[in-house]
């Protein structure tokens, strides 16, 4: 019996040493290892002309840093002026026309010392490439077999208010918004051209440029609309300052630069 008691003591004994030493090689704060940190989102707003692009800029942003995690909002730049204006979630802005970022600027919505101007682009009128219908210039926009011509609604979306600046200078814009479709973007207006359900409407050079459905019949002659000019701005109220004045950076290199001249862009 003795000798029972001796050997239940033993075991005992070794028994807690050995929790000892497991408790021993704990976290001396008795805390888990904390969890990779999550990437850091920034929420970008740009204009739907920059859709394509943008999406193969942050691919390879990403790839050099697995840190940040880039989500767009494309649409056309008068609605993401007013998101913006509302408390929407925005780190950065592309914009494809200088009022609105001079909005948001006069408003006091920019990062001061964050604004500049980035890109430039063209004015066209494009076609359906089979079946359209057989037009050489934005005059042709007059004619009676042309009923439906596709733009940018001129109050929010800048293709359209360099559209009409055109129209007005050509001295037909009465004639043709009275054949207006208005989309709410630029590719909404590519989109009904694509499928034919407008004769014509009048895009970016480098919207056409994306699309194997449509051919550009004219280019808007020089002189009759203002600059194409698209700047880009970091967001006053981003959480992410840093970051976003990273990849604002970046969007001004000269591997970005490449990247935008492939798609059509001209690189300020």
């Amino acid at each position: 019996m003795k000798k029972f008691l001796v050997l239940c003591v033993s075991a005992l004994m070794l028994l807690m040493a050995g929790c000892g030493g497991e408790q021993a090689s704990a976290p001396a704060s008795g805390k888990a290892p904390a969890k990779d940190a999550q990437p850091v989102e920034l929420h970008v707003a740009a204009a739907a002309s920059l859709t394509d692009v943008m999406k193969e800029l942050a691919d390879t942003y990403e790839k050099d840093h697995p840190g940040v995690k880039l989500v767009f909002n494309f649409g056309s730049s008068g609605a993401l002026q007013q998101a913006i204006e509302n408390g929407g979630e925005t780190d950065l802005f592309y914009s494809a026309a200088q009022k609105q970022m001079n909005a948001l600027q006069d408003s006091g919505n920019l990062v001061e010392g964050t604004r500049k101007d980035l890109l430039e682009n063209e004015v066209v009128l494009v076609v359906p490439k089979e079946g359209g219908k057989d037009i050489k210039s934005f005059e042709n926009l007059t004619r009676s077999d042309i009923q439906h011509v596709a733009l940018g609604e001129p109050k929010g979306v800048p293709v359209g208010q360099y559209t009409e600046e055109v129209l007005k200078k050509l001295g037909i814009l009465d004639q043709v918004k009275a054949k207006a479709v208005y989309g709410s973007d630029v590719r909404q207006v590519l989109s009904w051209t694509e499928t034919g359900d407008a004769d014509c409407g009048v895009v970016y050079a480098t919207d056409a440029a994306v699309s194997d459905k449509v051919k550009v019949a004219a280019k808007a002659p020089a002189g009759s609309h203002k600059p194409v000019i698209y700047p880009a701005a970091v967001i006053k109220g981003t959480k992410h300052p840093d970051e976003a004045k990273d990849f604002l950076a970046f969007t001004s290199s000269d591997a970005a630069k490449k990247i935008f001249e492939k798609y059509g862009f001209t690189c300020k």
